[in-house]
């Protein structure tokens, strides 16, 4: 079966997620209340794998190589923090 699940990130420069296997990440978004999630469709059968997250502030150094992908930019604080969100690939 598939369904989207939501994972709360951390503000930190790099997290693993446990997601199920072959997860398509949709969105990134401060959910309010909640925090700084993201969403992914998965199917809910697979066994879970890591998956790495960077978080970079605008004006912060980037310190990795691209390619990663980009999943969304996302504002906090009516846009005084804003956070740039990939998945290393």
């Amino acid at each position: 079966m598939k369904a989207i699940w939501k994972f709360k990130l951390a503000i930190t420069d790099s997290q693993d997620v446990m997601m199920p296997l072959d997860a398509e990440i949709i969105s990134a978004q401060n959910q309010p209340g909640v925090g700084l999630c993201l969403w992914a469709i998965c199917d809910t059968s697979k066994p879970t794998v890591r998956r790495r997250i960077d978080i970079f502030g605008t004006g912060n150094a980037i310190e990795f190589e691209f390619p990663n992908r980009f999943i969304g930019t996302v504002q906090e604080y009516g846009g005084a923090l804003v956070w740039h969100v990939f998945e290393r690939i």
